[in-house]
């Protein structure tokens, strides 16, 4: 805990000295980030940032975990968010907070004994606040990272509706458990709203598949087979026929067809749709 005498002696160097402290740490940062954040934006987060934390520190706050320090917590996640989210490495935000050190250590060179001690204490809350600031910098770009590679999931397996009750996965690229199991959900969902009966999996565009995607591949079959859907899995390469053997895979009672053009006949051919009256009405 903090001496009393310490933290009165704090709040007085930041009182008396705030108007040139609060504009010197405004400079500092402004210059470190350059003009990706409006001059604006800088001075205001960190004159909210400078008030909160000499309030915190006139109500006795000892450190950054200190109940009086919530204000500055909140401030804190919210900058770190913002820098985040802006692409600011993590030290370009820690500096947010390290600067107001390099803007009071000229103020202090002919400083009293206190004020020097007040300095120290200072410098070593702001770097319980700047480690804050980038553990909260790291959280949010985690999830920033997750929710972006839930999109491209999300793109990269599209479900295609082919024809009255015929829906198709075409899918591109490695396969992963993560991936398959995207897959599994969409094309469920799909032969709900659309009422299809009839899904082919195209895997024309998969270089590769292992043991536990195949075994995905297998409980989408059986899923889509259990809501009243037929599969038909399409486009599978030599070398993936290959490796299904080698593995010991059944595929037994699935229909596999070389590519999508022939996967398409058999679901039209199994809706009733008759393909020569077809071509002969286009003729």
């Amino acid at each position: 805990m903090a001496k009393p005498g310490n933290t009165t002696e704090l709040v007085r160097l930041l009182s008396d000295k705030d108007r040139d402290l609060a504009a010197g740490w405004v400079a500092e940062v402004s210059r470190t980030l350059g003009s990706r954040v409006s001059a604006a934006e800088v001075d205001r987060e960190l004159r909210e940032l400078y008030e909160a934390l000499v309030a915190a520190l006139r109500e006795g706050a000892a450190d950054v975990h200190s109940e009086q320090m919530y204000e500055v917590r909140a401030l804190l996640t919210e900058l770190s968010r913002n820098r985040a989210r802006q692409g600011f490495s993590p030290s370009e935000t820690a500096v947010g907070v390290f600067a107001l050190k390099q803007v009071l250590e000229p103020l202090l060179a002919d400083g009293s004994a206190a004020e020097i001690q007040a300095y120290l204490r200072l410098g070593h809350i702001l770097d319980g606040l700047g480690l804050f600031t980038i553990e909260t910098y790291t959280q949010t770009r985690e999830e920033l990272i997750t929710a972006q590679a839930e999109q491209l999931l999300e793109l990269s397996t599209p479900v295609v509706r082919l024809w009255d009750g015929v829906i198709a996965v075409p899918l591109v690229g490695t396969l992963d458990s993560a991936r398959t199991q995207v897959v599994m959900e969409k094309l469920l969902q799909a032969l709900v709203d659309t009422g299809s009966e009839q899904a082919i999996i195209d895997i024309t565009g998969v270089p590769a598949v292992d043991t536990q995607v195949a075994q995905h591949l297998l409980k989408t079959i059986v899923a889509a087979r259990l809501m009243g859907a037929e599969c038909t899995v399409s486009g599978i390469s030599p070398q993936i026929a290959q490796t299904i053997v080698a593995l010991g895979i059944e595929f037994d009672g699935i229909v596999t067809k070389a590519s999508l053009a022939d996967a398409l006949k058999l679901a039209l051919r199994r809706s009733g749709v008759d393909m020569v009256a077809q071509r002969s009405e286009q003729r």
